[in-house]
């Protein structure tokens, strides 16, 4: 909704996604979504104990007592910031300014380096769930063009191809193969430095070949063949110009100038073709899904 100045032209609207920039606003939404889980659980700890924050051996890390802020910090100089041990001070506000310090001087895309890093090593699951929430919430309202999809966060702009997305990544049990693929070609698209436009285009159809394998209960089939034994066999009400439209696609994807043939040119293969393959596959398999149930297949009982 916009505000009062926006309305009247006293600010300008935020009608531009952030997606190779980080404003103020998002970047300060983001620390303090950071503080509230993080920071200020350490800070409470240390005021409950009534200990004096000068230099003395009162102010150390009360690491014991507090395992899942002291592996986060320790993973954090480990394998994000790749310090020595050696430079942790044991004083939790001279090492706190040192984190914020980095925080506020890093690159839009370092930020988001540091909030994926947080999301995939913490081990506390229900906190790490409420970050990837909060930080979501904060990245729709200030308008960024990223997402967390899992722990993983990835340039989706669409709320409608992020549900899509999460509902075929949520799949478990017999159905983990297929979100398998996806997270997997979640993982290539969202590479920052080197993405792998063609590899997570074919995790995606991948997907789809997987969930109609087990539709088919034929692990050894290719897709085409797959779905043509969906139609004989009517084992879903699939309507036949959808099936051919995936089965073409995944011709495509496997003739001799394909794909999987690896014969396309790099250059051919940008960021909207893996996306709008990972958002198809994954809404095709959500589809799948839910007709196979109508039909009364059971994929925890082959």
């Amino acid at each position: 909704m916009d505000t009062f100045s926006e309305r009247h032209g006293f600010k300008l609207k935020r009608d531009i996604m952030q997606i190779e920039s980080m404003n103020d606003d998002l970047r300060n939404s983001l620390w303090n979504v950071l503080a509230l889980l993080f920071w200020n659980k350490l800070e409470k700890y240390y005021q409950g104990y009534h200990i004096d924050y000068s230099e003395t051996e009162s102010s150390t890390y009360k690491y014991v007592e507090r395992d899942d802020i002291k592996y986060l910090i320790k993973d954090l100089w480990f394998s994000h910031f790749k310090k020595k041990f050696d430079d942790l001070s044991g004083y939790w506000r001279q090492d706190y300014a040192f984190i914020k310090q980095s925080f506020f001087e890093y690159k839009f895309n370092e930020v988001y380096d540091f909030l994926q890093f947080i999301a995939r090593n913490y081990r506390n699951d229900s906190t790490r769930e409420k970050f990837i929430s909060l930080c979501n919430h904060v990245f729709e309202r200030e308008l960024s063009g990223y997402r967390f999809l899992g722990s993983i966060i990835t340039r989706i702009t669409s709320e409608t191809e992020i549900k899509e997305i999460e509902e075929a990544l949520a799949d478990q049990d017999r159905l983990a193969p297929v979100s398998n693929h996806l997270n997997t070609a979640l993982t290539y698209l969202s590479r920052k430095e080197n993405p792998d436009y063609r590899n997570s285009i074919k995790e995606s159809i991948s997907a789809v070949e997987s969930i109609c394998c087990l539709i088919a209960k034929d692990n050894k089939v290719t897709l085409g063949t797959a779905l043509k034994i969906i139609e004989k066999e009517q084992k879903v009400d699939l309507h036949p110009a959808l099936s051919g439209a995936f089965s073409k696609l995944y011709g495509y994807t496997s003739d001799a100038d394909g794909i999987r043939h690896a014969l396309l040119d790099e250059s051919d293969l940008d960021f909207e073709d893996a996306k709008f393959m990972l958002v198809s596959c994954s809404a095709f398999t959500n589809y799948l899904k839910e007709k196979a149930i109508k039909a009364g297949i059971d994929f925890n009982n082959p």
